[in-house]
C-alpha cells in the first residue's frame, strides 16, 4: 500500500503548479461536461418514460445529426482555441483576434447549410438515417428542429472553447452546467405539463445552448476577454488553421455517429426496434462515459497548447503523464460502476419493462463498456498530438477510430456472433486503434 502511494506521489506531484494547473483544469472540464451529458440523460429518460421504445429509436436514429452538429461546433471551437492559446503565449494579439473573427465566421456560414437542410430535406435525412414508417413522424420532428438551431450550438461550442483557452475554465464550466440544468427543466415542463412530445424535448435541448451564451455574454460585453472582433473576415489561411487544428474533435465526434448509424443499421436486420431502443440506453450511457474522457481531453489541451507556445516541453510532458495516469484510472472505475449496475442502469429506461429490451441492453452494456480501457488512451493521445500542431497524427488516430476500423469490425463480427457480435465491435476496434496510437505515441521523440 505504501509503495502505492509513493508511485502516485511520484506522478502527480513532481511540480505543484503544474499539477494544481492540471487538476483545475480536468476537474472543471469533466464536471462540466458530465453536467453537458446529464440533460440527453434526462432527455432520453422523459422520452423512454412518455413514448416508450418507439421514442427511444427514434430519438437514436436522429442522434448521429447532433454528433455531426457538436463535432463541427467542437471542431471550429478547439482548433481555433488551439491558435489562440499559441498566439496568445507569444503575445501575438492581432493573430489571436483574427482567429476568433474567423472562428466565429466559419461556424455562422456552416450553421446556415443544417438550417437550410434541415428546413427542406428533413424528410430526405430520416429515410436515409434508416427510420421506418412507424416512428418516422417523431423522428423528422427531432431532426428538423435540431438542425434549426445549429446557430446556436456552433456558436456556444466556439465561446466556451475560447472562454477556455482565455485561461477561464470556470466560467466556461459555468455555462455549461447552467445550460444543462435549464435543458433538463425545460425538458420536464415541455413533455409532461405541457404534453408537447418528442418537439418538447428538441425543444429544450435547442434553448440550452442560447442558456449557456447568456452567461457567457456578460463577460464579453465587459471586455474581460482577451478576444474580440477585427476586420480580418475570409482569412483561408485562418480558416484552414481552425479545420486542420479542431478536425480531431469533428472525427471524435463523428466515431459516435458512425458507431450509431452502423449499428442502428445492423440492429434493425437483426432484432428490429427493440434492439435499437437497447442500444438507445448504451448510447446515453456511453455519452456519459465520453463526456468524462472529453472533459479531460478539454481540459488539457488549453495547458498543453499553452506550455508547447512557450516552449516549455518539460510541463508538456507533465501534463501528458498526469492525463495517461489519470485516464487509465478513470477506466477501471467507470467500467466497474457500469458491470456491477448493468441491471439498474437498463430498468431506468425500460419502463415498460420489457424483458427482451432488459436482456440486450444488460448484456450489450457489459460487453460494449469493455472499450473503456482503450477509449482514454486514444483520446489524450490524439489531444496531445493536436494540442502540439501534429494534426495529422491525431487525424490518424480518429479516422481510425471514427470510420476506418469500426465498420468493418461491426460488419464482420455481426455476421458471425449476431447481437453479441455487434456489442463486441466497440471494445474490438478501440483496441486496435489503441495499438496505432501507441505506435505513433512512442515514435514520437517527446515522449514521458
Amino acid at each position: 500500500m505504501c509503495g502505492r502511494f509513493i508511485f502516485i506521489e511520484g506522478v502527480f506531484m513532481g511540480n505543484h503548479k503544474t499539477f494544481r494547473e492540471f487538476g483545475k483544469y480536468v476537474f472543471l472540464n469533466i464536471f462540466a461536461q458530465i453536467a453537458f451529458s446529464c440533460y440527453t440523460l434526462m432527455d432520453t429518460y422523459f422520452v423512454s418514460w412518455r413514448l416508450k421504445a418507439d421514442g427511444l429509436s427514434a430519438l437514436n436514429i436522429a442522434f448521429p445529426m447532433f454528433c455531426i452538429i457538436n463535432g463541427i461546433g467542437l471542431m471550429i471551437g478547439i482548433g481555433g482555441g488551439i491558435k489562440y492559446s499559441i498566439f496568445k503565449s507569444k503575445d501575438l494579439d492581432d493573430d489571436a483576434n483574427t482567429i476568433f473573427t474567423n472562428a466565429v465566421v466559419l461556424g455562422l456560414s456552416i450553421a446556415c447549410l443544417f438550417v437550410i437542410s434541415g428546413a427542406f430535406f428533413s424528410g430526405k435525412l430520416v429515410r436515409f438515417l434508416g427510420a421506418d414508417d412507424s416512428i418516422f413522424e417523431m423522428t423528422n420532428t427531432y431532426l428538423r428542429v435540431m438542425m434549426l438551431f445549429a446557430p446556436a450550438f456552433f456558436m456556444n461550442n466556439i465561446l466556451q472553447c475560447f472562454v477556455r483557452n482565455d485561461r477561464n475554465p470556470r466560467l466556461s464550466m459555468a455555462a455549461m452546467v447552467i445550460g444543462s440544468i435549464s435543458n433538463v427543466i425545460l425538458d420536464y415542463v415541455f413533455i409532461f405539463p405541457m404534453d408537447m412530445g418528442i418537439f418538447g424535448a428538441i425543444f429544450a435541448t435547442g434553448l440550452a445552448p442560447i442558456i449557456s451564451m447568456m452567461v457567457i455574454f456578460p463577460y464579453i460585453i465587459a471586455r474581460n476577454n482577451g478576444f474580440h472582433l477585427n476586420k480580418n473576415f475570409f482569412d483561408f489561411q485562418s480558416f484552414g488553421e481552425i479545420v486542420s487544428k479542431g478536425m480531431f474533435a469533428l472525427l471524435t465526434e463523428a466515431t459516435s455517429a458512425s458507431v450509431m448509424f452502423t449499428f442502428n443499421m445492423i440492429i434493425l436486420g437483426i432484432s428490429g426496434n427493440v434492439g435499437v431502443a437497447a442500444f438507445s440506453i448504451i448510447t446515453v450511457i456511453s455519452l456519459v462515459v465520453t463526456a468524462i474522457y472529453t472533459g479531460l481531453s478539454q481540459g488539457i489541451q488549453p495547458l498543453i497548447s499553452h506550455y508547447y507556445g512557450k516552449n516549455d516541453f518539460e510541463d508538456v510532458r507533465k501534463i501528458l503523464k498526469y492525463s495517461v495516469v489519470t485516464q487509465i484510472m478513470l477506466s477501471v472505475l467507470i467500467y466497474g460502476v457500469i458491470y456491477l449496475n448493468a441491471d439498474i442502469l437498463a430498468a431506468f429506461y425500460n419502463k415498460a419493462n420489457d424483458v427482451l429490451l432488459q436482456d440486450y441492453a444488460v448484456n450489450g452494456m457489459k460487453i460494449y463498456f469493455v472499450a473503456c480501457f482503450f477509449i482514454g488512451f486514444n483520446i489524450v493521445v490524439s489531444t496531445y498530438f493536436t494540442s502540439t500542431e501534429r494534426s495529422t497524427k491525431s487525424q490518424v488516430i480518429s479516422f481510425a477510430r471514427g470510420f476506418v476500423v469500426i465498420i468493418p469490425t461491426a460488419l464482420i463480427l455481426s455476421r458471425v456472433f449476431l447481437m453479441t457480435g455487434v456489442w463486441a465491435a466497440y471494445p474490438v476496434s478501440e483496441c486496435i486503434v489503441c495499438m496505432i496510437a501507441m505506435v505513433l505515441f512512442f515514435r514520437e521523440k517527446r515522449v514521458i
